[in-house]
């Protein structure tokens, strides 16, 4: 790691843009002359102002440091440099060029953390991409602040080595110190992964058409929308929703992880994300801050964090218009990509929407049992809010009517999220060995390709959905969501074929649509 000149060393470190690891190369110059620290390589303000964390952690570890001329490059130049992770390379870097820190090996290592001013060492964000990417390129260790160490370590291959300070990793390199590799069991991670809701769908009386359709979002992993009058549960089944999902497989987890890790939103001392994300981003979130943006650094927005799990947008008429329609490509390519002037980042987003609305501005119309005050044109502007095309990337409507008070007293508690979890599984499971070897995880991401292949229809099937697109008027789109739908209902009744029953119950969950924005 370094040059035989004494004034010079190279160090390496990484960083990350949008989820994608790159190497960081760190050249340090020292040399006679006027006092100064320069770094050089199109550093952000928190790179500029690791000069004084720097020298103030070194001088605070016990090394003596002569007033010298300073340059610090980061390669490669013509990429901007973000965040404190560079602080630890940088100091190890100075050393070697002041001939302060001789290093045992020559073992490729890349070094990650932010100093403190005393040289302790604190985490940083985006450690899981960045180990993956060196993974990859045969890079055998990784020196980590020791609260990222776990993190790190959920990636087989690697030596991770947790460090507390400045001091602890001189003593590493140099050999004076020993400290053992992290090692993750990653499968003992998912086994003693809890639920963090408690919530139950047995919570829940009446609404069993409703909580079957939750069942079948489930298992599919298909888009939901709600519609129904105030108080009738929608909000208390979307949080139920999470209780009854698959758990996660290792791919799943790894990619949700890194999403978490560079928006700094993993637990310190977490490993790994092992339960599905449950975002539900307030009515009054802009669009950038939903599929993702920012100026000069690109953020994820809430439809990657909620990757691999649940996007729960309540009050969906409520939501700018803008906001709503930023949705429709991400809905149908599963993934965001975000263009700035210098660069462009690309965010995964495979989620499950999950939506709810009352059917009019008051919230009962249709209501049975409080009438509606709203006119016919309120109503009709009330829901076109909602535009046909992003109701048509939405798989499944389901009308939830209100509870009536005597159901409420009398109706013994419903079936648990346990046992709905357990159908769903099964069915999960179904669609595992037949997407073996894609990139498809679920009903819900099969291309047309795969529609042709695996929803055929016998001749009763073709001619109720036939009849029902005749009939209702849907859309190319609603027609693929019918059969991914049918799809997961027969995995759901353990059929290898799609039955006309099974057409039957995906044709109703497309009604809403019709109901409402035709009437």
């Amino acid at each position: 790691m370094t040059d035989t000149l004494t004034n010079y060393a190279k160090t390496t470190s990484a960083a990350v843009v949008g989820i994608a690891a790159y190497g960081i190369e760190i050249e340090s110059h020292i040399e006679l002359g006027l006092p100064g620290f320069q770094i050089v390589g199109l550093p952000d303000g928190a790179v500029r102002e690791s000069r004084e964390r720097v020298m103030a952690a070194i001088k605070n570890s016990n090394f003596d440091v002569p007033p010298r001329k300073v340059v610090v490059s980061l390669a490669p130049a013509d990429v901007r440099k973000e965040g404190s992770s560079f602080d630890l390379p940088i100091a190890i870097g100075l050393l070697q060029a002041l001939d302060m820190l001789v290093i045992r090996d020559d073992v490729p290592t890349v070094m990650l953390g932010e100093l403190a001013l005393d040289g302790s060492l604190r985490p940083v964000h985006g450690v899981l991409p960045i180990a993956v990417a060196m993974q990859r390129k045969k890079i055998r260790r990784l020196i980590v602040p020791a609260l990222n160490a776990q993190e790190a370590a959920v990636v087989e291959g690697l030596d991770v080595y947790p460090v507390t300070t400045l001091e602890e990793t001189v003593g590493l390199l140099t050999g004076g110190l020993t400290i053992a590799p992290v090692k993750v069991d990653v499968q003992a991670l998912f086994a003693n992964a809890r639920r963090e809701s408690m919530v139950d769908m047995a919570d829940v009386k009446g609404q069993h058409m409703v909580k079957r359709a939750l069942e079948v979002a489930a298992a599919g992993g298909h888009n939901l929308i709600m519609v129904g009058p105030p108080g009738s549960g929608k909000t208390m089944l979307a949080k139920r929703l999470a209780g009854i999902l698959p758990p996660m497989t290792l791919d799943e987890a790894l990619e949700t992880t890194k999403i978490h890790s560079v928006a700094g939103l993993l637990s310190r001392g977490r490993g790994l994300v092992t339960e599905r994300p449950y975002r539900s981003p307030h009515h009054t979130i802009s669009d950038a801050a939903l599929v993702g943006g920012g100026v000069g650094v690109v953020r994820a927005g809430e439809i990657s964090l909620a990757h691999h799990g649940v996007l729960f947008m309540d009050e969906l008429p409520e939501f700018q218009r803008n906001v709503l329609e930023v949705l429709r490509q991400p809905l149908e390519d599963k993934r965001i990509t975000i263009s700035r002037t210098k660069m462009t980042v690309e965010f995964p987003a495979n989620f499950m929407l999950v939506c709810s609305m009352n059917p009019c501005p008051c919230g009962h119309h249709g209501n049975p049992h409080q009438e509606c005050q709203c006119k016919v044109d309120t109503i009709q502007k009330y829901m076109g809010r909602i535009s046909g095309p992003l109701l048509d990337r939405i798989d499944i409507h389901v009308n939830v009517p209100s509870v009536r008070m005597q159901d409420l007293a009398d109706e013994p508690p419903g079936e648990s999220s346990a046992a709905i979890s357990e159908r769903v599984v099964r069915a999960r499971e179904v669609q595992q060995r037949r997407f073996a070897g894609t990139a498809v995880y679920k009903n819900a991401d099969m291309t047309t390709t795969d529609i042709r292949t695996y929803c055929r229809l016998n001749a009763q099937g073709d001619a109720i959905l036939r009849h029902a697109m005749n009939k209702l008027g849907l859309s190319a789109r609603a027609y693929d969501r019918i059969l991914k739908v049918s799809r997961t209902i027969a995995d759901l009744a353990g059929c290898s074929d799609i039955e006309a029953s099974h057409v039957a119950e995906a044709v109703q969950y497309r009604n809403l649509d019709r109901q409402f924005w035709n009437a």
